[in-house]
């Protein structure tokens, strides 16, 4: 279905924060892959968490849920073999299970979305898996992808943080199980370094023990432990929530969002400072964020390896701030559901935005009088670029139609209902 995003002179009222998608999707794992019974309250749900349960379950873990919660019975180092794993678009959780299967005799990851997941390679993470004595077949990297493991051995393995941390998380989820001990060296220039602490955070309060470098790229993982069953709380949701917050920025706002932690580990947390020194009226107290936008901003330059997940949506602001913004160190936005850079900023040209790729940056020329509008968009199948997207739709002279936007569901389902809900004019259309 597509949405049409009609100009909304302004936002107001209160949500709470969607629970965080990857401490969802991590929690899920570590519970499958401990002996017992564990709880997750207050689990995120979304195509991609969603993924991780039926995966999960298919690997022989058992998953009772009601509103608040998620129980979960693990299995522990020994997964049920299953002949093939349907993980749908979600990216992470290929790349954390291909790791899992390695201690399974062979599993099959199936292609259904081979205009978005299927065409991301993997290949790092298949050479790492080689290292471990874990024969893999492949299409040129991509899916579908057969693991053929059961007896993965540790050791010294090598791998490339060029492309994505993801292939690390799946590493430091594995190795623990093996019977021997682990060193894991990162070559290259690790990307989004934030989200292996969250990893470790997870594995942690898991009963796992890593020691890591300061800098993420050497660990020493001890063979032979087990995960430890446990109760888990899933933190709010910092980059869906982004989103929310640049529309409330762009607009005449009073809008608050609750259950963001002021001390989280999600890089996303960004938003807020981003925000702030785009000279957004902001406050964040007591997990409570209020923005009392009045649609003026600032442009700023920002490293956005740090906060992926939240760069589109800082784009998508500094579209109608004064003067130049430049968002750098942020090549990995191309390897995404779609290429984040290119894409992206062709849309946002359609709707009136005056932007500038390079390879590993995306500049924007500020304007604050707002953009022309009246066009239909391609979302190219991205949650991301989806929620970004709106963001510009509000601040349009006329509206934006934008084309599949019910693929927002990989990550916040309920996003178009939250804008509904602050006052924003969309509405969907098939």
């Amino acid at each position: 279905m597509d949405i049409i995003v009609r100009p909304t002179p302004k936002l107001q009222g209160e949500i709470g924060a969607l629970s965080s998608k990857n401490y969802t999707t991590r929690y899920l794992l570590a519970a499958a892959l401990a002996e017992g019974t564990s709880t997750v309250y207050y689990p995120a749900h979304s195509e991609d968490s969603d993924a991780m349960r039926r995966c999960i379950q298919d690997l022989g873990a058992v998953l009772e849920e009601d509103d608040e919660k998620a129980v979960i019975t693990g299995f522990g180092k020994s997964p049920r073999n299953v002949k093939e794993l349907n993980v749908g678009n979600a990216g992470a959780v290929l790349r954390f299970l291909m790791g899992v299967a390695a201690l399974s005799e062979e599993v099959t990851f199936v292609n259904t979305y081979p205009e978005s997941l299927g065409k991301r390679p993997h290949d790092d993470l298949i050479d790492a898996l080689g290292q471990l004595g874990v024969q893999v077949d492949h299409n040129e990297g991509k899916l579908p992808i057969t693991i053929r493991g059961g007896s993965p051995k540790g050791g010294r393995i090598t791998v490339s943080g060029e492309v994505s941390s993801q292939y690390l998380s799946a590493l430091l989820f594995l190795t623990p199980l093996l019977a021997e001990d682990s060193e894991i060296t990162v070559t290259g220039d690790l990307k989004s370094k934030v989200v292996i602490g969250q990893t470790l955070e997870v594995l942690g309060q898991a009963g796992i023990t890593i020691h890591a470098d300061e800098d993420y790229m050497f660990f020493r993982v001890p063979g032979g432990q087990s995960y430890k069953a446990q109760v888990y709380t899933v933190q709010g949701d910092y980059p869906g929530s982004a989103a929310v917050l640049a529309a409330a920025a762009v607009t005449e706002s009073d809008v608050t969002i609750r259950n963001l932690a002021e001390d989280s580990k999600q890089g996303e947390r960004a938003i807020i400072d981003v925000l702030r020194m785009m000279h957004v009226p902001l406050t964040h107290e007591n997990g409570n964020v209020r923005v009392q936008g009045n649609g003026r901003l600032k442009a700023l330059e920002f490293d956005g390896d740090t906060a992926t997940d939240a760069v589109l949506a800082m784009v998508a602001a500094a579209v109608f701030a004064e003067g130049t913004s430049r968002f750098y160190n942020v090549e990995n936005l191309r390897y995404k559901e779609c290429d984040r850079i290119t894409d992206y900023l062709t849309e946002l040209r359609k709707a009136g935005a005056n932007v500038e790729e390079r390879q590993a940056e995306i500049i924007v020329h500020g304007r604050p009088e707002g953009v022309e509008g009246g066009v239909e968009i391609n979302a190219h199948y991205d949650h991301r670029v989806i929620m970004a997207l709106t963001v510009v739709g509000l601040r349009s002279k006329q509206p934006l139609r934008i084309r599949d936007a019910h693929h927002v569901a990989k990550s916040y389902p309920q996003y178009f209902d939250h804008l509904k809900a602050l006052g924003a004019d969309v509405e969907w259309v098939k």
